[in-house]
């Protein structure tokens, strides 16, 4: 037997959503694919959230799904998180191309003090 329960796991997950909104799951194949993708990353190399001392993965990610250490976010969520994502991933982009456009003329700079000498 599963411990704990697929019945608690979604109560603990779903703790955090009010009364009448759609609870962010609603089966067990949820929690299965949460804690399977976050047993990925631990297996990965990802620091385990909770005490792992000869655990294997997927119990340490039901360890820490039940302890509230990681979240399982409802779709509307997972795409607000994506966008963000995105939008930090084009800015540090950016902000190195900016480096890089800087590093490029700091020569040319230089070349220039060093000919009037």
């Amino acid at each position: 037997m599963l411990h704990p329960s697929y019945t608690d796991l979604m109560k603990v997950v779903n703790s955090e959503v009010e009364e009448g909104e759609t609870p962010v799951v609603n089966s067990r194949y949820s929690i299965v694919l949460a804690t399977a993708k976050r047993a990925r990353q631990i297996i990965a190399g990802d620091t385990p959230m909770v005490d792992a001392d000869g655990k294997k993965p997927l119990s340490v990610a039901i360890q820490e799904l039940e302890n509230g250490k990681i979240k399982i976010l409802s779709e509307e969520e997972a795409a607000a998180w994506e966008a963000l994502e995105a939008q930090a991933a084009a800015e540090a982009a950016k902000k190195a191309e900016e480096v890089k456009a800087e590093e490029a003329a700091q020569p040319e700079a230089e070349e220039e003090t060093a000919e009037e000498e």
